[in-house]
């Protein structure tokens, strides 16, 4: 079998039941320790040595000891991210050096897809590319004149386009099924405006083929019908939704992915009375399934998790990601839609023929996005709560929590004026902190909600205000995210992945796995807006 082909493999497909054994034992407090790690001998070879190893009863195990004789961990981060420069901005241009990793080599085993160009990695536990996160580490490097790298890591996502045909997660195996937020047009257009109008019909191909994905399997939905990342409306409208192709526990979090469903189960079965055991079973038989989709695709949408997607904020065990259309998503979908018209409108050919064909194609776009824009204003918008929310398309109703997603239609400028004003005046209101913008207004220990901030959020926050004309609005949501950015810094010598913005004393918390630093999307927007507002 052939190396590349190899590393496709997902650890526990690769290592089965020594992969259940290590991730359910805990012997690494962070379940991503185990998935990263790179095996010394053919995995094979190290699964059956296992099986035998556990047969006899006569050795005496470890299951540490044997994990350590046969894997190369993930080394842990070095500490060279503290403060070595008094100046935040010279600290920034110094870490991108830091974050960049040189093109892959195939490791035999290793979860780790390699890619042909250099890139910047988030930091931390964050070992390798990610979807979302690099629009935003881009940002900052646009402002280092780092443009060589923002092509470089264009480069690597078309090269996963054409390869996996979407972009997942991160440059992981065990990211494959799924993908993020879908900022790749937005990616392309930064290049695009520093480079010229060509990069836009460079990567058309690889555009469309992303959107293709997206949108795979619409042509053929019933209306009230769903498939994969499409849904179909009653009347008419097709809109997206967050989904990962597995019904498994993640492989890097899967203890924990694990303890949700057992207590999903056990929510279930709760004050019921079941006759034995075989008729308790056929009752709960699916839920672990339904709740790992919900999981995974809480994951896709990138914000793991939040009480966004829960049905009972304070139960991860509630969660139902895949029930509802997101505004930010749908969002952004009709961003592409702008940017692939834009494309074809670029696109030259000596053909008259040919050159129509181009023109048709742009006002194909042109119409999808129009009617995208008109559908998320009819599921999207609270007029009651006067905010944008996700629809839950199952109970047919439009959420009323108030959350940073609802932000995107006016980054994107879906937003009418009117509706513009009263989503960013309750943002204002009831989301705005001395340290910046507040995810959302539940404060339940997950790391998307409150009291926490999160650098792309703010962004996308700012600048849609900002296209507004709301300028001293975006002007004081960016000075505060930036006075908090660098007390922190001066407190601690690190950029966080994310922060507590009501209590600026304090470090942010909840999720999954401490705080990581570094910290890509955390350098990248705070140094565009530093250099954007001259703060």
């Amino acid at each position: 079998m052939p190396l590349f082909a190899s590393s496709q493999q997902t650890p526990d497909k690769l290592y089965g039941e020594l992969f259940q054994a290590v991730q359910l034992s805990g012997i690494f407090p962070d379940g991503k320790t185990f998935v990263d790690a790179v095996p010394k001998r053919d995995p094979s070879k190290i699964l059956a040595d296992y099986k035998a190893i556990r047969a006899n009863p006569a050795i005496k195990f470890s299951l540490e000891l044997f994990i350590n004789e046969n894997f190369e961990l993930p080394k842990t981060p070095q500490l060279n991210y503290v403060q070595q420069e008094k100046d935040v901005v010279q600290h920034i241009q110094n870490l991108w050096s830091v974050l960049k990793r040189e093109p892959d080599q195939a490791v035999n085993g290793s979860t780790l897809l390699p890619l042909p160009n250099p890139y910047i990695v988030p930091g931390g536990r964050f070992r390798e590319i990610y979807y979302w996160d690099s629009y935003f580490t881009m940002l900052g490097l646009k402002e280092s004149n780092e443009v060589d790298m923002i092509g470089n890591m264009i480069k690597n996502f078309a090269f996963m386009i054409e390869k996996y045909g979407h972009i997942p997660n991160g440059n992981r195996s065990y990211y494959l099924s799924r993908s993020q937020p879908p900022f790749f047009c937005l990616m392309v257009e930064l290049l695009a405006d520093i480079k010229g109008a060509e990069v836009l019909t460079t990567y058309l191909p690889a555009l469309e083929k992303e959107y293709n994905y997206w949108m795979d399997g619409f042509s053929k939905l019933e209306a009230g019908q769903a498939h994969n990342r499409v849904v179909k409306l009653d009347d008419g409208s097709v809109l997206n939704r967050y989904w990962d192709d597995l019904d498994i526990p993640r492989q890097e979090s899967y203890k924990k992915d694990v303890e949700s469903a057992e207590k999903k189960v056990a929510d279930f079965i709760s004050g019921k009375t079941f006759k034995n055991d075989r008729e308790k079973n056929r009752a709960t038989e699916g839920l672990d399934k339904t709740i790992y989709r919900h999981l995974r695709s809480g994951a896709a949408s990138g914000w793991d998790f939040s009480s966004r997607w829960f049905t009972d904020p304070a139960k991860i065990q509630t969660i139902h990601t895949t029930d509802f259309i997101p505004v930010d998503l749908n969002s952004l979908m009709y961003q592409f839609e702008l940017t692939l018209k834009l494309a074809y409108t670029k696109m030259k050919s000596s053909s008259p023929a040919t050159s129509a064909q181009y023109l048709a194609k742009a006002g194909e776009y042109d119409r999808k996005a129009q009617a995208r824009k008109k559908a998320i204003d009819k599921y999207c918008w609270n007029e009651n709560q006067g905010i944008y929310a996700d629809y839950d398309f199952v109970a047919k109703k439009t959420g009323s929590n108030l959350t940073l997603a609802g932000m995107f239609p006016l980054f994107v400028q879906a937003a009418d004026k009117q509706k513009a004003e009263r989503e960013k005046n309750n943002v204002m209101e009831k989301l705005l902190k001395d340290g910046g913008l507040m995810t959302t207004l539940e404060n339940t220990g997950q790391q998307w909600d409150a009291p926490n901030g999160w650098a792309p959020l703010q962004w996308v926050a700012i600048i849609g205000a900002e296209k507004y004309g709301f300028l001293p609005e975006a002007y004081t949501m960016a000075e505060r995210w930036v006075v908090l950015n660098k007390s922190v810094y001066v407190r601690t010598g690190k950029l966080m992945e994310k922060y507590n913005v009501v209590d600026m004393k304090l470090d942010a918390g909840g999720g999954e796995y401490p705080s990581q630093d570094g910290f890509g999307w955390t350098n990248g927007v705070l140094l565009a807006l530093i250099r954007k507002f001259n703060l």
